[in-house]
C-alpha cells in the first residue's frame, strides 16, 4: 500500500508550537520510527504530509524531506509541502519549493478564521497550483465542509484531496440518524459532486472513542465514502504519528485490512494504491 499521509517530526530541526497542546506528539518522530511503526503494514511507498512547521520555517522543511526522498531506500515517493496562500508572494514561495519530489501544498484551515480562504487572492494562488499540475489538500473539520465546497468550486482546475474524510466528529456521532451525522453526511456529499475533489480514507480513528474504534464503529464512514467517491477517488493515509492519539499505526492497519476486505481486489487496489498513484503523479 501507499501511506498519502506521512508525517514525520524533526524537532531538532523545526519549531512545532501545536504540539504544546498534545503531549503524545512531543518529541522526535524520525524516519527510522515511521519504518518500526509500520512494519507489519505492507508500506511500500509514502507521501510525507507537512507538519505546520512555525512560521517561516516552510521552505526549509520542504527542503529537508526533499533530500530525504531523493533517496529511493527512504521510500518517500513524494512531499506535500507547506505554503501560504494568504500572501501576496505565494507564486515566489511555490518556486522556492518546487523540486521532482513537490506534489502539492497544503495550508492547515481548521486553525485558522474560515475567511482565510474565502478571499479573491487566496484562491487566485491556489489556481496557480493547477497551471503546475499540483495538488491542494484540504484540512478542515465538519463543521467547515462548506468552506471546503466553496474553494473546490472556485478553482475547478485544481485537484483537491480531502483529508481525514472531512475530520467527521465521530464521538459526537451517536447514530447514523444524529444531526451531528447528517451533517457530515450532507458535507461529503455535496464534496463529491466536485469531479476535482478525491477523498482521504486517513485520521478517523482519532475522532472517535474506544468503543468507536472497531471495523463495526467505522464502517459506516468507509460506506459513506464508498457510496458517494466511489473507489476510484478514495486513497489511504495512515496519519502517523497523530494516530499515536488513538491506537497507533499498525492497528489502523488492521481496521482497514477488515474494512476493506469486503471490497473486490480492484477496488482494494484502487483505495491502497493506483488512486495515489495517479492523483499524486507518483
Amino acid at each position: 500500500m501507499i501511506d498519502t499521509h506521512q508525517h514525520l517530526i524533526y524537532p531538532d530541526e523545526f519549531g512545532y508550537s501545536w504540539t504544546k497542546d498534545f503531549p503524545s506528539l512531543q518529541g522526535k518522530f524520525h524516519l527510522e520510527d515511521y519504518q518500526i511503526a509500520s512494519v507489519d503494514c505492507e508500506v511500500e511507498g509514502t507521501i510525507f504530509m507537512e507538519v505546520d512547521v512555525d512560521e517561516g520555517e516552510s521552505p526549509k522543511e520542504a527542503a529537508f524531506f526533499n533530500q530525504l526522498a531523493s533517496d529511493p531506500a527512504n521510500k518517500i515517493l513524494g512531499i506535500i509541502a507547506s505554503a501560504r496562500p494568504e500572501q501576496d508572494r505565494f507564486e515566489q514561495q511555490l518556486d522556492k519549493i518546487t523540486s521532482n519530489s513537490l506534489k502539492g501544498i497544503r495550508r492547515v484551515l481548521h486553525t485558522q478564521p474560515d475567511a482565510l480562504s474565502q478571499t479573491s487572492s487566496f484562491r487566485q494562488n491556489i489556481e496557480l497550483l493547477g497551471k503546475r499540475n499540483l495538488c491542494f489538500d484540504i484540512c478542515v473539520l465538519q463543521k467547515q465542509l462548506q468552506i471546503a465546497l466553496d474553494l473546490a468550486q472556485s478553482c475547478p482546475n485544481v485537484r483537491f484531496v480531502l483529508d481525514h474524510c472531512g475530520v467527521p466528529d465521530i464521538s459526537s456521532h451517536d447514530s447514523v440518524k444524529s444531526e451531528s451525522w447528517l451533517q457530515w453526511k450532507a458535507g461529503i456529499y455535496a464534496l463529491s459532486a466536485q469531479p476535482n475533489v478525491a477523498c482521504k480514507f486517513s485520521g478517523i480513528t482519532a475522532y472517535a472513542t474506544p468503543e468507536q474504534r472497531t471495523a463495526e464503529g467505522l464502517r459506516p464512514y468507509l460506506t459513506e465514502i464508498l457510496e458517494n467517491f466511489g473507489s476510484k477517488r478514495i486513497v489511504w493515509g495512515g496519519d502517523w504519528p497523530v494516530c499515536n492519539m488513538a491506537d497507533g499505526l499498525q492497528r489502523w492497519c488492521q481496521l482497514t485490512d477488515a474494512l476493506l476486505a469486503e471490497l473486490s481486489e480492484d477496488e482494494q487496489q484502487n483505495i491502497l494504491n493506483s488512486n495515489a498513484r495517479q492523483l499524486y503523479r507518483l
